[in-house]
């Protein structure tokens, strides 16, 4: 009998220490649903880095010639440039103002376009950003709606008047910088929001 009570007794603590054992090992890493989303999102923006240098149709000699050009494009977004301000976004804010400021590029892009084509000047560069500006654009709209947060409304920004083909061009550049600025903004704040979402633990 006390040979059998032993048995038990050693079996029980066996037990009890592999159920210990389980529970205090790390549980396998579970990636956010947005994860893979991310990767979409900065596979556009990287596209859109690329658009973004073919909107003005110029070279990079003739760039240099409009390096002092006046800003007139004020209703465009602001990006911020702090590191630390990077650090601190979160998830559903970023994403927000992601997706207002990307419908916001697309509204002045798509305003380009029209504002070219009523000076006779070939729209076609501009094309590819447009679209690539509404892909980007719907895969926010997408997240937000998945994590249950509102889309923001985006009002109609104030634009210029473009009255020539060299208005257009000036336009064009401005356009580009811009953009091409967001795009590396955009970049940077996505990637830190992947590498939050998909190496967070559930």
């Amino acid at each position: 009998m006390k040979l059998i009570h032993k048995s038990t007794s050693c079996l029980l603590h066996l037990l009890l220490l592999a159920e210990l054992f389980v529970r205090s090992s790390s549980r396998p890493t579970v990636s956010s649903p947005l994860c893979g989303t991310f990767g979409s999102m900065i596979h556009h923006v990287d596209t859109l880095i690329n658009s973004s240098k073919k909107i003005h149709d110029l070279t990079e000699d003739e760039l240099k010639n409009f390096d002092a050009i006046d800003h007139r494009l004020d209703s465009l977004p602001h990006m911020h440039h702090n590191f630390a301000h990077i650090r601190l976004q979160q998830v559903n804010k970023s994403l927000s103002q992601l997706y207002a400021d990307t419908q916001s590029f697309k509204l002045h892009i798509d305003w380009l376009k029209t504002a070219k084509e009523n000076v006779s000047v070939s729209s076609q560069s501009v094309e590819g950003a447009s679209n690539h500006l509404q892909r980007l654009s719907n895969l926010l709209r997408a997240s937000l709606q998945q994590m249950d947060e509102d889309v923001p409304p985006v009002l109609p920004p104030s634009l210029p008047t473009v009255s020539t083909a060299f208005d257009a061009l000036l336009l064009s550049v401005e356009m580009s910088d811009r953009l091409h600025i967001f795009c590396d903004w955009s970049k940077r704040v996505l990637r830190h929001l992947q590498r939050q979402s998909c190496s967070r633990k559930h």
